[in-house]
């Protein structure tokens, strides 16, 4: 039990990613607290987590709006007592438009989700891990965040902006115990990931996609969790500031 007397929050915990740190989050001793947009996804999980035996509250939110961010700390807070873990899954991708061809809106939204959430989740959060002495974020980037061409220009900008957030957050708040650490995957088996050709510019996905024929296979969203278990648990203690590469090997060619 890894996480035992732990509290954590998990951004965008409705599928995928998070959806999967949240439920082994909970095997592992963790309280966990799941906030998305779709809640009656959210009440399937956590019905899942209980029958399992595990500890879980839905919160319904947004992490671009602050009142719901500031409710699924304080709900973390009140239900639980602290908040020790903090997990940033929540993302959106764009639709890979060539920059001269992108919207303001799409923009506008990609950034939201991806980038200014994030910092509203470090915001609120910090201040209740400082009560407890330290705490621990692992925030979920993508090679996007790393690399240039495998991600349409918002998502990517997103994801190097965020990179440096969390690694700004690692530095400035080490000397008060409180770690932030990255994991960056490639691509990963996800309810997003299965519908994006559906969604994106012909043109600019075709170029997006021209060097995936080297990924030596899709990761799982279980194997991305274990990472997150791992760096949010105080077997990771020394480490703060990291970003770990989640890809197969893929950005090593």
């Amino acid at each position: 039990m890894r996480l035992e007397n732990k509290v954590a929050l998990v951004t965008g915990a409705s599928a995928g990613m998070g959806n999967s740190i949240g439920k082994l989050f909970a095997k592992e001793g963790a309280s966990v607290v799941l906030i998305a947009r779709r809640k009656e996804k959210l009440e399937e999980l956590v019905n899942e987590i209980k029958n399992d035996g595990g500890k879980a509250i839905a919160v319904a939110g947004d992490v671009t709006n602050e009142e719901d961010v500031q409710n699924a700390v304080k709900t973390a807070v009140d239900e639980f007592g602290k908040l020790d873990i903090v997990i940033n899954n929540a993302g959106m991708l764009d639709k890979m438009d060539p920059v001269a061809d992108m919207s303001d809106d799409v923009w506008d939204s990609v950034i939201n989700v991806n980038l200014t959430g994030p910092m509203r989740i470090f915001r609120s959060a910090i201040p209740e891990m400082e009560k407890n002495g330290g705490g621990s974020f692992v925030t979920i980037a993508s090679v996007s965040g790393l690399f240039a061409g495998r991600g349409g220009p918002a998502y990517t900008a997103s994801k190097h902006g965020v990179l440096g957030l969390a690694k700004n957050v690692a530095f400035m708040y080490a000397k008060k115990n409180i770690r932030s650490n990255v994991i960056a995957p490639g691509t990963i088996a996800t309810e997003m990931v299965a519908n994006v050709e559906k969604t994106c510019n012909t043109e600019g996905y075709g170029i997006c996609i021209s060097g995936t024929t080297n990924i030596p296979r899709i990761g799982k969203p279980e194997e991305v969790a274990r990472i997150a278990l791992f760096l949010a648990s105080d077997d990771s203690d020394i480490i703060n500031g990291a970003v770990v590469t989640a890809d197969a090997g893929w950005t090593s060619y």
